[in-house]
């Protein structure tokens, strides 16, 4: 993508198309169970007080952790938010443009995996129709957390914060036995209504 320059979103929903059919042609549209206890071991827990703590919670924090301190410590972190703001303006102050977006996107990689592993952990088994909304969710909790979809801007706390939210809606909407039809339709509408925003923001700072 960052060589032969794609357009990063249609590259991205066609390789999720790719993957989704892929796995439905692997599975034959079948649920697997009785998955080896490596493949759901993040969902184990130890005792923290009078409480229960995943071993996957302390991983989502963890990579939580290591991604703030890269963006916000290092020179690669303020290279991303650089070519994120304005690549052109990047590439003529020195930055290897290609070489950041390369980086980016291997690293993405690497996290939607072990999100992937963390949610067979916590299901207890592989099921090909899996987290279909989950996409919409993450752009939510991004947006929410004050990233702006337009680049160079945002943070992994206020992700964080993001996510968070999102949890606790579709919690509450569970709890209230809203259909997960409704959930996603609400869910869409908290994610237009979050880019508009930003969208305005913007355009007042101009």
């Amino acid at each position: 993508m960052s060589l032969v320059k794609l357009p990063p979103f249609i590259v991205t929903l066609g390789t999720y198309g790719i993957a989704f059919a892929l796995t439905h042609i692997y599975s034959e549209e079948q649920t697997i169970s009785g998955l080896p206890g490596t493949l759901t071991y993040f969902d184990k827990t130890f005792p923290l007080g009078d409480t229960d703590i995943t071993y996957g919670s302390v991983a989502m924090l963890v990579l939580f952790a290591l991604a703030w301190y890269v963006l916000r410590q290092t020179a690669a972190g303020r290279h991303v938010y650089a070519v994120g703001n304005n690549p052109e303006a990047a590439r003529l102050s020195g930055i290897d443009t290609r070489r950041v977006l390369l980086g980016v996107y291997t690293a993405a990689g690497l996290i939607y995996g072990l999100a992937a592993l963390l949610l067979v952990a916590r299901t207890g088994v592989g099921d090909p129709n899996a987290g279909q909304t989950d996409n919409l969710d993450s752009i939510t909790a991004v947006v929410l957390g004050g990233t702006s979809l337009f680049g160079g801007r945002g943070s992994v706390i206020g992700t964080l914060l993001g996510a968070l939210i999102v949890g606790i809606i579709r919690n509450g909407l569970q709890l209230m036995g809203v259909p997960s039809i409704y959930q996603t339709l609400i869910t869409g509408i908290l994610v237009i209504a979050a880019v508009a925003v930003d969208q305005f923001n913007r355009g007042r700072q101009k």
